[in-house]
């Protein structure tokens, strides 16, 4: 299925593209993906809707069979991408798990804001993406996946969670599809 239509409060969602993140291999170019990150973002200030631009600063404390080895974190880990064109009125979450809902204030922010839809896009797809599409899905928001602007450090972990995971906790489609569906004609 590809998206059919966002509700009139929609908020973009936008996962670890950040600096720390964008270091690390991934299967498709990170830079191309926060580039249409960036158009999306865009695309919803001209409509003054609301963007959310997530980052990580650490993990969750638990113990796990892959835990990543102690790394120290450079100055500028946590910096979002200029490609984001960060503006004031972003709501920024820092967050520590997997998905942007747990600890932080992004569930109630959103309700606040009267949205009922969020657009998904960022890195890790099958990690900080789909962790927060299920937690959004749960909690009763329609959720919309952007697939060309998010990448995986797998090709496999990418096309898994587009195949078989998103399409049962929504709806996906290109950069461009979303921002036709911005597009005043379809007010």
């Amino acid at each position: 299925m590809s998206v059919t239509t966002l509700a009139p409060r929609t908020a973009l969602v936008v996962i670890d593209l950040q600096k720390g993140i964008a270091a690390l291999p991934t299967a498709a170019p990170t830079e191309a993906v926060a580039k249409k990150a960036g158009l999306l973002a865009a695309a919803f200030r001209e409509r003054n809707l609301p963007v959310v631009l997530v980052n990580v600063a650490g993990g969750a404390p638990g113990r796990t069979e892959q835990s990543p080895p102690a790394v120290t974190f450079s100055s500028d880990w946590t910096e979002l991408l200029p490609e984001l064109g960060q503006q004031p009125q972003d709501h920024l979450v820092t967050k520590r798990t997997w998905g942007a809902f747990p600890g932080t204030d992004l569930e109630s922010w959103l309700k606040s804001a009267g949205v009922t839809q969020i657009v998904l896009a960022g890195v890790a797809t099958s990690i900080g993406v789909e962790s927060t599409a299920r937690e959004a899905f749960a909690l009763g928001f329609n959720v919309t996946l952007a697939i060309d602007a998010m990448t995986d450090m797998s090709a496999d972990a990418h096309a898994n969670s587009v195949s078989r995971i998103f399409p049962r906790l929504g709806e996906t489609g290109t950069t461009q599809e979303i921002i036709a569906l911005l597009q005043p004609s379809h007010d």
